[in-house]
C-alpha cells in the first residue's frame, strides 16, 4: 500500500554558508516525515533524495521497505531539486555556468534539521538510492561518530571515471542547446532535453531490460514512444538550471575530497576516507546498474570496515535500486534493511 500522504514541511537555514566559499542565502530544506519518533528519539532514518527526484516520486519506499509503524523516516529534499533551494528559486544561481553546491552543503543542512527540528544528533539509519547513497556515504565519512547505520543502494562514494562520461554527456546535451548562453537557459531547452531523455534511458535501463522487451510490456510501442512519454516528461517538468545543478553536484561528489585527503594517490585517498566510516554499512548494487557497477560498488565496500555487500539480481538496470513495480527487489531491500537495524 502507498503511504499516508505527508504534508511538505520547510525548515529554514537562514543564510548558509557554503563548504566552497560563498553562502546560499535565505536557504531551505524540502522534507516530509512519516511514522512517528520515538520518545527516546531512537528511531529516526534519515533519507535523502536522488537526482531529480521529489518526494511524491520516491516516498513509496516508505511501507515495502522503510517500516513506519517501526521508523520516523525523515524524507530530504537535496539542495537544487527545485524543492529545497535551488538556482530556480534565487542565489546562487550557477555562477560562470557551475552550481557552487556539493554533499558537504547537503550534509550540513541535514544534520541541522535532524538537530534543531528533531533533537536527534545521531539518526538510527540513513537510507539512500543513487545520489542518496552518495549523500548517506558523505555522512559516515564527515560524521563517523553520528553516523550509526548506512544502506548505499545503487551508488557510490566518489563518482567513477565511466560514471563522468555519462554526467558530462547529460550536461552537454543541456548546454549545447541555442537557448542557453554559457551562463543561464533563455527559454525551454526543448531540444537538449529530448538528447538528454534519450541518455537518461540508454542508461537508466539495462540491455537485458529492453532485451526481453519491457518496455513493451509497459505499454509503449517503441523505445521511441517509451522515451518520449516515460522519460521526457520526468525531466521536462524541471527548471533545466535544476538538472545542471544536480548534476554538478554528482560530478563532485567524492568523499576523500570531502574529508580533505589529498596525498596525490587517489585511491589510497579513497580508503583513508572510507577508513573512517563507523557505521554499520550495507552496500547493495544492481547486478545490471550501467551507472554504479557492482564491481565499482563491491570495491568501495571492501574499504569499510564490517561493510555487507550484496547485488540485486536484477535487470532493471539502475531503477533496481529504486523498484516502485518489482515486488521481489522490494523484498530484498526489505530483508537488507531488516538484517542491518537487527539487534
Amino acid at each position: 500500500m502507498p503511504p499516508t500522504p505527508a504534508s511538505p514541511r520547510r525548515f529554514a537555514l537562514g543564510d548558509f554558508p557554503l563548504a566552497t566559499g560563498g553562502t546560499l542565502p535565505a536557504a531551505w530544506l524540502d522534507y516530509r516525515v512519516y511514522g512517528t519518533l520515538a520518545g527516546d528519539r531512537s528511531n529516526l532514518v534519515l533519507y535523502p533524495s536522488s537526482y531529480g527526484a521529489w518526494p511524491e516520486d520516491i516516498d513509496w519506499v516508505v511501507g515495502p521497505i522503510l517500516d513506519p509503524e517501526r521508523w520516523c523516516v525523515v524524507l530530504v529534499s537535496q539542495f537544487g531539486n527545485g524543492r529545497s533551494s535551488s538556482p530556480s528559486s534565487g542565489d546562487p544561481g550557477l555562477a560562470g555556468g557551475r552550481w557552487p553546491v556539493d554533499h558537504r552543503d547537503n550534509v550540513a543542512a541535514q544534520r541541522r534539521l535532524l538537530e534543531e527540528v528533531f533533537a536527534v544528533t545521531s539518526p538510527a539509519l540513513i537510507y539512500g538510492w543513487s545520489m542518496g547513497a552518495q549523500q548517506a556515504y558523505h555522512w559516515g565519512v564527515l560524521e563517523p561518530e553520528r553516523t550509526q547505520r548506512m544502506c548505499c543502494v545503487c551508488g557510490t562514494a566518489r563518482t567513477t571515471a565511466h560514471n563522468r562520461v555519462f554526467l558530462l554527456s547529460l550536461r552537454q546535451a543541456l548546454t549545447a542547446d541555442s537557448s542557453w548562453d554559457g551562463h543561464r537557459f533563455r527559454g525551454a531547452p526543448e531540444q537538449g532535453l529530448r538528447t538528454f531523455a534519450l541518455i537518461y534511458a540508454s542508461w537508466a535501463a539495462s540491455q537485458s531490460f529492453y532485451r526481453r522487451g519491457a518496455h513493451q510490456q509497459l505499454g509503449y510501442t517503441s523505445v521511441e514512444a517509451y522515451v518520449e512519454e516515460a522519460w521526457l516528461p520526468a525531466y521536462r517538468r524541471h527548471d533545466p538550471h535544476d538538472l545542471l545543478a544536480m548534476l554538478d553536484v554528482w560530478l563532485t561528489n567524492d568523499v576523500a575530497a570531502a574529508a580533505g585527503v589529498a596525498t596525490g594517490d587517489a585511491e589510497a585517498d579513497l580508503a583513508a576516507a572510507l577508513g573512517r566510516i563507523q557505521a554499520r554499512t550495507t552496500v547493495i548494487a544492481g547486478r545490471h546498474d550501467l551507472y554504479f557497477t557492482p564491481e565499482d560498488c563491491g570495491a568501495e565496500a571492501a574499504l569499510i570496515s564490517g561493510a555487507h555487500f550484496e547485488v540485486l539480481e536484477s535487470d532493471l538496470g539502475h531503477r533496481a535500486g529504486n523498484p516502485r513495480d518489482a515486488p521481489a527487489e522490494q523484498r530484498q531491500l526489505r530483508a537488507a534493511v531488516d538484517r542491518l537495524c537487527a539487534g
